[in-house]
C-alpha cells in the first residue's frame, strides 16, 4: 500500500570463455552485457530512482579506454542507460560488429565483465552523481576501482574519521564514496606490497605491471577495510585489471545469490533473478555466507573466502514479507503460511461470522498472503463441516447435507490499483482528494450493510495511504465491518540498512502508543525514556543501549492495533473498521531461516542501530513532542 524504498539491487555477469566463445554459440558477443540487461530488469523492483552500469574490457592495448561507466535518473533508468550503450555501437559497421576479436579490442562497453545497479535514493541524497557505480580512476590499471552496493552504513562519521587520519581528503560525504576511498586506499597499498615484492624479485618495467596483475589479492583489500563497517551491505567491486568481487555483511542483513558453470559467473540481490536469466534450478544457486565474499580474478579463477568472522544472524525478514520477488519458491511460500497463520486472529476481529465476510487483499504484494489466507480458511471451514455431519450421527437428509457442504469462503477482488497517478497539485486537500484515487473498487462485490470486508495487505506502516484513500473508497462498498489485516508484525522502529524508514514519528504503531500514553496521561514516562537516551547520547556505538522498546511496554499488540483502528479511521465513513496484524511468533514460523526482525522488535543486530534509534528518538522528543505542548 505504502511503497517504501529500498537500497537496492546489484547485478554482476564475469564471462568465463573468450568472447568469440559466445559469438560462435549465442550468436553475439554482447551474451554478457544481455544477461545482465534481464538480471537488471528482473530486480526494477529493489530500485526506481536511478541505475548504472559498468564494464571492464580485459583486451585493451595501453593508450586504449578499458573501464565504462553509464548512469542515469528516474524510473526509466535501465532503458536509458542500455540505449546508451547500445548507441555507441551505432557507429561501427556490421563487420566489425560482428567481429568478436575487433569488438573486443576496440568497441565501447564490449568487455568480460559487467557490474549494474538499482538504486533507492534511502540516505535522502540524490542526483547523479550519488548513482551508483561510483568509479576511482588511476594510471595503473590495477588500481583503478569500480564499486556499487545494496547497503547502508550506521557509522559513516566513523569510517570518515579513519580515511581521514590516513591522510586522504574526501570530495563528498556519502557512504558509497567514502567506502569507495578507503577501499581504494588499501587496494593502492596491496599494489604497492605487490610493487615491492616485484622489485625485490628483479623484476623491472611492465613485467613488474604484470607481476601486480597477477597476484594482487582483494581479500587483502577487505579484510583491511571491512572491520570498521556497520550495518547490512552488499559489495560488489571490478578492478581495471579484471578483478571481480562481491561480500556480503557479516549478519548477513542483505541478500546475496550467486551461480558459476564454465561459461559464466553471476550475482544477484534474488535467486529467481538468476534462475530466470540463465534458466537453472533454484539448488543451483548459492547464497553467499555472511561475512564471506567471493573472487574471480583475471583468469577467470573463482573462490570464496571468509572476509570477517559470521555474526549473530540477522537475515532481513523484511525481504522476505515485501522487498524480494515473490516469485522465488521460499518466500511465496513462505508469504502463504503468513496468511495462514492470520485465521485464528481474524475469525476473532469477525466474530466468527464466516457466511457475512467477503476476503480480499491489497494488490500486489499481498496476493501469496491471501492465498495462504484462504487456504487456512478452508481448512477451519471444512473442520466445522466434519463437526456438522458427524452432529447427524448418520441422520441427515440430502438437504441437509447440501446445506453443509454449501458453505464456502467468499473471496472477492474488491480492490484494484489504477496506473500510478501523479499529484501535480501542490495544495493539501486537493492533492488528498487526487490520491485517494490510487485504488478503485469493484462494486456490488458484496451485500451492503451486512458483509464484512476482510482485505489483507503485507504491511501497515504509516498508515497513510489507509486513511486518505483506502478505507474511504472500500466504504463505498458499505460493508458491516471493515477489517484490515497485516501479514507482518506492526513496524514500531526505523531501519539503518538500506531501507527508507528513519524517522520515528513514521510510524503509526509508534503514534498509536504515544496517544496511548497520553490517554493515560503518562508524559512523564515518555520524558522518562528520553533523558535515559540523551543521557548515552555521546557514548561509543557499542555501549549504547535501546531504551526505546519500552515505549511499548506498557500496551499489548491488540491495544495498539485498536488506537490505530480509531487514528485512521475517517470521520465520514460508516463501517466499523479493525485492524489485525501478524505476531512476531507468527513471523518467525513462517520465516524460520530469517530471524532479523529489528523493525518490528527494536533488537538491532548491529551496535550502530541502537546508536541511530537513540538519536532518533531524541530527534522526535524535540523537534515534534516537545513542540507540541504536550
Amino acid at each position: 500500500m505504502e511503497p517504501l524504498k529500498h537500497e537496492c539491487g546489484v547485478a554482476v555477469v564475469r564471462l568465463l570463455k573468450p568472447m568469440s566463445y559466445y559469438q560462435e554459440k549465442y550468436g553475439t558477443w554482447l551474451y554478457g552485457l544481455n544477461k545482465l540487461y534481464l538480471m537488471m530488469e528482473k530486480q526494477h523492483n529493489r530500485g526506481q530512482e536511478g541505475a548504472g552500469l559498468a564494464c571492464v574490457k580485459m583486451a585493451a592495448a595501453p593508450g586504449e579506454e578499458y573501464m565504462f561507466r553509464e548512469r542515469a535518473l528516474g524510473s526509466g533508468a535501465i532503458q536509458e542507460i542500455f540505449a546508451n550503450v547500445h548507441g555507441r555501437f551505432r557507429d561501427y559497421p556490421k563487420e566489425q560488429l560482428e567481429d568478436a576479436a575487433y569488438a573486443e579490442r576496440h568497441i565501447p562497453f564490449a568487455g568480460e565483465i559487467y557490474m549494474g545497479h538499482l538504486r533507492y535514493s534511502t540516505t535522502g541524497k540524490s542526483g547523479l552523481s550519488y548513482v551508483h557505480p561510483f568509479l576511482r580512476r588511476n594510471n595503473w590499471r590495477a588500481k583503478n576501482l569500480c564499486i556499487c552496493a545494496n547497503f547502508n552504513m550506521t557509522n559513516v562519521d566513523e569510517i570518515f574519521g579513519s580515511i581521514a587520519a590516513s591522510g586522504q581528503h574526501p570530495r563528498m560525504y556519502s557512504d558509497t564514496y567514502i567506502m569507495l576511498e578507503q577501499i581504494g586506499h588499501r587496494l593502492d597499498r596491496e599494489s604497492e606490497r605487490l610493487f615491492q615484492e616485484a622489485v625485490g624479485q628483479g623484476l623491472t618495467g611492465t613485467d613488474i605491471t604484470l607481476y601486480i596483475e597477477d597476484h594482487i589479492n582483494l581479500a587483502n583489500v577487505l579484510r583491511t577495510s571491512a572491520p570498521i563497517w556497520d550495518g547490512g551491505y552488499v559489495l560488489c567491486g571490478i578492478t581495471g585489471s579484471g578483478e571481480t568481487m562481491a561480500m556480503r555483511d557479516p549478519w548477513g542483513i542483505r541478500p546475496a545469490f550467486w551461480y558459476k558453470d564454465d561459461e559464466i559467473m553471476v550475482l544477484a540481490s534474488e535467486r529467481p533473478v538468476i534462475q530466470t536469466t540463465l534458466d537453472v534450478e533454484a539448488d543451483t544457486v548459492h547464497e553467499l555466507r555472511p561475512g564471506e565474499a567471493i573472487f574471480v580474478d583475471k583468469r577467470g579463477e573463482i573462490r570464496l573466502e571468509q572476509i570477517i568472522e559470521p555474526k549473530k544472524y540477522a537475515a532481513c525478514s523484511f525481504e522476505r514479507v515485501y522487498f524480494s520477488r515473490g516469485s522465488d519458491c521460499d518466500i511465496y511460500r513462505e508469504r502463504k503460511e503468513l496468511g495462514r497463520l492470520l485465521v485464528p486472529a481474524i475469525l476473532d476481529a469477525i466474530d466468527g461470522d464466516l457466511d457475512n465476510t467477503v476476503f480480499s487483499f491489497i494488490p500486489n504484494t499481498a496476493e501469496a498472503a491471501f492465498y495462504g489466507m484462504l487456504s487456512g480458511f478452508d481448512s477451519y471451514l471444512n473442520k466445522q463441516k466434519i463437526a456438522a455431519i458427524k452432529e447427524l450421527q448418520g441422520n441427515a437428509s440430502d438437504e441437509e447435507l447440501q446445506r453443509i457442504l454449501s458453505r464456502k469462503i467468499r473471496a472477492e477482488k474488491v480492490a484494484w490499483k489504477d496506473i500510478k497517478m501523479r499529484t501535480f497539485i501542490a495544495e493539501g486537500n486537493s492533492r488528498n482528494d487526487l490520491a485517494a484515487h490510487v485504488y478503485d473498487i469493484t462494486y456490488q462485490s458484496l451485500r451492503p450493510f451486512t458483509d464484512n470486508l476482510v482485505i489483507i495487505d503485507d504491511s501497515i506502516v504509516r498508515g497513510t495511504t489507509l486513511r486518505e484513500s483506502i478505507i474511504r473508497i472500500l466504504d463505498r462498498l458499505h460493508p458491516k465491518r471493515i477489517v484490515i489485516v497485516s501479514s507482518s508484525p506492526q513496524v514500531r522502529f526505523p531501519d539503518y540498512y538500506g531501507i527508507d524508514m528513519a524517522q520515528m514519528n513514521e510510524f503509526i504503531a509508534f503514534k498509536a502508543a504515544i496517544e496511548l500514553l497520553k490517554d493515560r496521561g503518562e508524559r512523564k514516562y515518555v520524558m522518562d525514556i528520553y533523558e535515559k537516551c540523551k543521557a548515552q547520547q555521546d557514548k561509543p556505538k557499542e555501549e549504547i543501549v535501546n531504551y526505546v522498546t519500552a515505549i511499548y511496554d506498557p500496551f499489548t499488540q491488540e491495544d495498539i492495533s485498536r488506537k490505530m483502528a480509531v487514528m485512521l479511521r475517517p470521520a465520514e465513513i460508516q463501517a466499523e473498521v479493525r485492524i489485525v496484524y501478524q505476531s512476531l511468533e507468527g513471523l518467525h514460523r513462517a520465516c524460520p531461516n530469517h530471524p532479523g526482525d529489528w523493525y518490528f522488535s527494536g533488537t538491532y543486530p548491529t551496535p550502530g542501530g541502537n546508536k541511530k534509534v537513540n538519536q532518533a528518538f531524541i530527534d522526535y522528543i524535540e523537534q515534534v513532542f516537545l513542540k507540541q505542548g504536550n
